[in-house]
């Protein structure tokens, strides 16, 4: 498993890092982190760069979806160049939340900067905190440190985070239990997936395309950001029957069709797959619980088996493509530890 690679040891070392960030929010005043901003009289916009910003977008739909309420992810970079289109009808009607594993983004200080010349109150959620955590008294600062390039430990933390925090605010006592129970079911997972997408990277392969609807869309754009980072490879993201629609004339023997397949829209999600499969492309199937049909259309097969609510799965989700593009990257001759022309922290 060469976990002499750091970011590999990082990645199988996400059912700590999930034990550690549920231990320090059973014991924080969520309710106070947020007093005075309740989702349910001003949106939440959800602000981030890169893969903060694929965080941004499960963090909204895990809001939607457990609170009812509409809540938004924008780049930090629209709000900088074009606020009339991210925040139409001025600041002070939102509560913004920024993420920043470093707190040290640009474009992330600069939106903070933003806000506190309109005297806006935002919410930083952070790991190692830095810039970001002095600029704001209201501060969720998860317990991960990460010192590989590439966001794991950290994207699937901040994750946890912010639906923790948003079943606090709904009162949802089963989902905070699901949310505690993922540590032990990673590690049962990865001890049996790990060695087989060890196996499945080997495979040459020129493109990825990974495809997610829903609250997945999200993590399938994680999921390629890291096969990407991590490899060098091309990856791309769709929304599973959106993928029907032209994308799918990449698809042949040398491209990877990985699926994210959701609860609600299997029978539809699985359809695609197939398709593919039948069209030569080599597939990936995510899924909780497998049909015998999905098994026949499935190169790799990665049943999950969680007993927990879909939402809170969605950590779970990505830790796959991360271990994907590291081995990958190692098979190609890369180094995960040191991808292609990144830094840790993006300053401009």
């Amino acid at each position: 498993m060469q976990h002499d690679i750091q970011t590999l040891t990082e990645i199988y070392g996400q059912p700590t890092a999930w034990r550690n960030s549920l231990q320090m929010l059973a014991s924080t005043d969520l309710h106070a982190l947020v007093a005075g901003h309740p989702p349910t009289s001003q949106e939440w916009v959800f602000v981030g760069c890169g893969t903060s910003f694929y965080l941004a977008q499960a963090a909204a739909a895990s809001l939607t979806s457990l609170l009812g309420v509409p809540a938004r992810a924008v780049p930090a970079s629209e709000i900088l160049l074009f606020p009339a289109l991210t925040l139409p009808q001025g600041a002070s009607r939102y509560f913004p939340v920024l993420i920043s594993r470093s707190g040290h983004t640009s474009e992330v200080l600069q939106v903070a900067s933003l806000l506190q010349s309109k005297g806006v109150e935002f919410l930083a959620v952070t790991c190692d905190g830095r810039e970001l955590a002095e600029m704001t008294p209201r501060v969720l600062k998860l317990p991960v440190v990460e010192e590989s390039t590439v966001m794991t430990s950290s994207f699937t933390s901040m994750v946890l985070g912010l639906q923790y925090l948003a079943a606090v605010l709904a009162k949802d006592d089963a989902f905070l239990f699901a949310l505690g129970t993922l540590p032990g079911h990673l590690e049962r997972l990865l001890k049996t997936y790990g060695p087989q997408v060890e196996s499945f990277a080997r495979q040459p392969v020129e493109d990825f395309a990974f495809l997610g609807q829903g609250a997945l869309y999200a993590i399938a754009q994680e999921t390629a950001l890291k096969v990407m980072e991590s490899s060098s490879s091309y990856a791309q993201f769709f929304h599973a029957l959106e993928f029907r629609h032209g994308p799918k004339s990449v698809v042949g023997p040398e491209t990877v069709v990985g699926s994210l397949l959701s609860e609600s829209a299997f029978e539809a999600e699985a359809a695609v797959l197939k398709e593919m499969k039948e069209l030569g492309s080599r597939t990936l199937a995510i899924t909780n619980l497998a049909t015998a049909e999905l098994r026949k259309s499935a190169d790799l097969l990665i049943e999950l088996d969680l007993p927990v609510p879909e939402l809170a799965r969605l950590i779970v989700y990505v830790v796959w493509g991360q271990l994907l593009g590291s081995y990958r990257g190692l098979e190609k001759g890369l180094n995960p530890d040191n991808p292609r022309n990144l830094s840790r922290v993006v300053t401009i």
